[in-house]
Formats: C-alpha cells, structure tokens, sequence
C-alpha cells in the first residue's frame, strides 16, 4: 500500500506543477516571484499529501 500511496504522490506532485506552471504563465506573474510560489504550494500539498496517509494508515 505504502508504495501505491508513493507513486500516487508523486503524480500528485507532479500535476500541481504543471497547473502552477500554467496559472504563473498565465497570470504573467514575474519569474522573481515563480519560486516563492512553487515553494508554498508544494509545501502545503505535501502536507496534504501526508495527513492523508496518516488518515488513511489509523482508519
């Protein structure tokens, strides 16, 4: 499970910086603010990411 759960992740990941890439394009947001971005939601989906498999390990 916990390796299904990896590659799950990592698609997850994946995904939400193509979408954060296209929203930055988009937008036209200055590419001195681009890794500040990625940063911060990167972060928060890992810790998304994360409580989840906590969630899902103790239920």
């Amino acid at each position: 499970m916990i390796v299904f759960f990896i590659f799950f992740a990592l698609f997850i990941l994946y995904l939400m910086n193509n979408l954060t890439n296209s929203l930055c394009e988009q937008k036209e947001i200055p590419e001195e603010k681009q890794p500040k971005i990625f940063r911060t939601i990167n972060i928060l989906i890992t810790i998304l990411l994360v409580s989840s498999y906590i969630d899902v390990l103790f239920t």
